[in-house]
């Protein structure tokens, strides 16, 4: 591990006198439903493994013993991630809540924070966070300490626990304001049966068989492998002033108003289709993830709901519609699909977990590590993250930075750390695609220039 010296290596519990402590060995013991966590159909339909993410603060910061003091306070009401994968008497994969822990890494690297130089992206960050290479935990924490006091907070757990807004938008936040001595302002929603309640009977009204798994003997479209050498992620920022901008040029019309996510996407997605030289009739659509918290009605889930709810949309366009259509039509393009993954969409797709037959090998679509998707694009948006609200004690976190280079066409979208309202936006591309995008990403005219293609 470069310049970094590992102290302490440990499992961390939380604090319940009422949860057993024992580990589980035997991944098909019978265990009283109670304790047995089945997974939804949103569990499954999400990626099967770990997501790393690290939170850089500048000092100073509380020490570690009260990090982790906290933690196993805050543990108590996040108790998923503090549980194991088990196999019921059923055949099906299920989180136990036996309080196995999670495991905490701490490490002090002798350089201060602004000599890591995070934004650097051909630096190796791996000993910044956790492996997630055969580990049984299901959420794992790495403290690495710095000279000048600031800290890098890595963070790995498996996304079929929890998505994205349960973990920086619920965990992060309630952790960070019991450092702060504050209670948690809003309990965790845990009631997974109810959210994955079917209908009766059920509804299958959409061919989701198709669009949020793939039969694994028909893997036609499975997305090629390539190099990682091959591979660039560059984060651009996108300030506030040109986010007005272009919002001024897209909402034109006063009958029609377009999110800054859709018309920031509207705006790379154009530029990305740009660069990647593609052949006029050929088509690109983006997946994009919609959250079920705002989508789903009677009965409304909880947006304080801890785990998977999240489905996509797939906005798709021509090549010479990307290119030569304006940053309005590509907007509505993009609404429009988003707002069909609508009440009726996200209820359907519960009926289809209903009466799908579990011996049927389905697999998600998500894009596999080390794939292409050109000419598409997989887009994450956590502009709807409190993340300004992840603070323990010295305000939010200067940066927050996804590790590694998952796959080329991966889109994340994470609200600017230094500009509120400014938006970062981290891209992974084709190596040589990557000069000429970062000469057009602030580029609003639709066409590019002699300039701009030299």
């Amino acid at each position: 591990m470069e310049n970094a010296l590992i102290i302490r290596n440990e499992i961390l519990k939380h604090h319940s006198s009422s949860s057993t402590s024992s580990r589980v060995h035997d991944q098909s013991v019978n265990i009283p439903s109670y304790e047995i966590i089945p997974l939804t159909i949103f569990d499954k339909a999400s990626h099967d493994g770990h997501i790393g993410v690290y939170l850089v603060f500048e000092p100073p910061m509380p020490t570690n013993e009260v990090l982790k003091e906290a933690l196993s306070k805050v543990l108590v009401h996040y108790p998923h991630l503090s549980g194991r994968f088990v196999t019921d008497n059923l055949g099906r994969k299920c989180i136990i809540l036996n309080n196995a822990g999670v495991r905490i890494i701490e490490t002090c690297i002798p350089i201060t924070v602004a000599e890591q130089l995070l934004f650097n992206t051909s630096k190796d960050d791996s000993h910044l966070y956790p492996s997630v290479e055969g580990v049984e935990e299901l959420c794992q924490v790495q403290l690495n300490r710095y000279a000048c006091g600031g800290l890098v907070l890595g963070f790995t757990s498996h996304h079929r626990v929890a998505d994205g807004h349960s973990i920086l938008g619920s965990f992060f936040v309630s952790w960070s304001r019991m450092v702060r001595g504050l209670d948690m302002e809003v309990l965790p929603f845990h009631d997974r049966l109810t959210v994955s309640q079917p209908r009766n009977p059920p509804r299958v009204e959409f061919d989701h068989g198709s669009t949020e798994f793939k039969k694994t003997a028909i893997n036609l479209d499975a997305t090629p492998m390539v190099s990682s050498s091959s591979l660039e992620t560059v984060t651009v920022n996108y300030s506030v002033e040109f986010i007005n901008k272009l919002k001024v040029m897209v909402n034109n019309n006063p009958n029609q108003r377009y999110s800054t996510f859709a018309c920031l996407l509207s705006h790379v997605w154009k530029k990305v289709t740009q660069v990647r030289g593609l052949s006029l009739e050929e088509s690109s659509h983006v997946r994009i993830a919609v959250n079920g918290r705002t989508r789903i009605s009677e009965p409304a889930v909880p947006k304080e709901y801890f785990g998977n709810l999240v489905l996509w949309a797939f906005p798709r366009l021509k090549v010479e519609e990307l290119l030569n259509e304006s940053h309005a039509y590509i907007a509505q393009a993009i609404r429009d699909e988003v707002n069909s993954i609508n009440d009726r969409y996200f209820k359907s797709f519960i009926d289809f977990g209903a009466v799908v037959d579990q011996d049927d090998e389905l697999q998600v679509t998500a894009s596999e590590l080390g794939s292409s998707v050109c000419p598409n694009l997989e887009v994450d948006s956590w502009l709807g993250f409190p993340v300004h609200d992840i603070d323990f004690g010295s305000g939010s976190p200067s940066a927050i930075i996804l590790p590694g280079s998952p796959f080329e066409g991966l889109l994340i979208f994470i609200p600017a750390s230094n500009d509120v309202g400014g938006v970062d936006v981290k891209l992974t591309l084709f190596a040589e695609h990557v000069h000429l995008f970062n000469k057009i990403a602030h580029s609003i005219d639709d066409k590019l220039t002699p300039a701009e293609i030299a």
